[in-house]
C-alpha cells in the first residue's frame, strides 16, 4: 500500500486526511466517525498527530495501526523529538516496522512549556532532521550508532513539515532543502491560504531539489489545507502561528459575515476554504487536509 501512496505522491492525485487522537484511552470513536462518513473513499491515506501543543493524547503509532487495519490505506504516523531520545525513537520504529506502520512524519514538536502535564520537560536531543537521519540508517539496515540490525527492517517512508510563508523566501527554501537532504520524501506545508503563495512554494521546492540533491533524492511538496469557518480562527492563525499567512481579504470577509451571524460566518469561511482547496488541487494535486477532527467539514471539502 505504501508503494501506491508514493506513486500517487510522485505522479498522481495525492490526498491525505489528518486525524487527532483524543485525550482518551480509546481511538475507536474517531474511526467509526470516519467510517460513518465514508471518508476513506475520498482520500489516499491518513495521518495521526503526536500530542500536538504538548497536550496528552492517545498514542499516534497505535492510532495509525488501528486506522490502517480498518481502512486498508496507509497512515503517516507523527513522531515528535520533544518526547523521545534516540533510544525511544529507534525502539518505537522497530516495533512499528513489524506491524507495518512505516510512513513517519518527523516533527521537532511544540515546546514542553505548553503542556497540560505539570513540570514537563522536553527531550529535544535534536530537531526533526535527527529522526530523518535515524530513518535513513534503518533503511540501510543499521541503527543510528551504525550497528547492523538483527533482521533488516522493511522500508520506512519519511515525511517532514515546513512553514508555508516567510518574509524571506530564501529562508524557506533552505528549510525545504534541509529536509530533502536528510531524506524527506514528502514535505507537508503549514496551511496555505493564497494561490500565489502556493505557486511560490512550488518554485522554492524546484529550487531546493535542483540545488540540493540528485534525481534519486528529491522531495515532493504537499500543500497543507486547514479550512477556516470562524473569524476568531483566522485572527488567531494570523496573529499567533508563525509561518502562516492568512490574507487580509479572508479576515475582512469573515468579519463582515460574523456581524451577520454564525450561519453566515460559516458559509463564507467554508466557501473561501472550498474554493482554495479546488484551486490548489488544480494547481498541484498533493494535499494534506487538516480539520481538527471536524470530519463533516472534511467531507464537504472533499466531495
Amino acid at each position: 500500500m505504501f508503494d501506491i501512496l508514493l506513486e500517487k505522491l510522485n505522479s498522481g492525485t495525492y490526498i491525505t486526511l489528518e486525524t487527532t487522537p483524543g485525550h482518551s484511552p480509546t481511538f475507536a470513536p474517531t474511526i467509526e466517525k470516519i467510517a460513518e462518513l465514508k471518508l476513506d473513499k475520498y482520500v489516499d491515506g491518513f495521518s495521526t498527530t503526536d500530542n500536538p501543543l504538548a497536550k496528552l493524547k492517545y498514542n499516534s503509532l497505535f492510532a495509525a495501526k488501528m486506522l490502517q487495519e480498518r481502512f486498508k490505506k496507509p497512515v503517516i504516523a507523527t513522531m515528535s523529538m520533544r518526547d523521545r531520545n534516540k533510544i525511544a525513537l529507534q525502539s518505537d520504529l522497530l516495533g512499528a516496522n513489524e506491524v507495518d506502520i512505516r510512513a513517519i512524519l518527523a516533527l521537532t514538536g511544540d515546546p514542553a512549556t505548553m503542556s497540560d502535564q505539570p513540570h514537563t520537560k522536553g527531550v529535544f536531543e535534536g530537531d526533526s532532521t535527527l529522526l530523518l537521519d535515524i530513518i535513513s540508517a534503518f533503511n540501510s539496515g543499521m541503527n543510528y550508532a551504525g550497528k547492523p540490525l538483527g533482521v533488516e527492517p522493511k522500508p520506512l517512508y519519511p515525511f517532514a513539515v515546513v512553514n508555508s510563508y516567510a518574509k524571506n523566501p530564501k529562508t524557506l527554501q533552505k528549510k525545504i532543502q534541509k529536509k530533502i537532504k536528510h531524506g524527506a520524501m514528502g514535505i507537508i506545508t503549514q496551511p496555505v491560504y493564497d494561490i500565489e503563495n502556493a505557486k511560490q512554494l512550488l518554485e522554492l521546492r524546484d529550487n531546493a531539489n535542483r540545488e540540493c540533491c540528485s534525481q534519486k533524492k528529491r522531495g515532493e511538496l504537499i500543500f497543507g489545507v486547514f479550512p477556516i469557518t470562524k473569524l476568531r480562527t483566522a485572527q488567531f492563525l494570523s496573529a499567533h502561528v508563525p509561518g502562516i499567512n492568512v490574507p487580509n481579504i479572508w479576515i475582512e470577509k469573515l468579519r463582515i459575515a460574523h456581524e451577520k451571524g454564525a450561519e453566515e460566518e460559516f458559509k463564507v469561511g467554508f466557501e473561501l476554504s472550498k474554493n482554495l482547496f479546488d484551486e490548489l488541487k488544480a494547481l498541484h494535486p498533493k494535499i494534506h487536509l487538516m480539520t481538527a477532527n471536524q470530519f463533516e467539514v472534511a467531507k464537504k471539502i472533499l466531495v
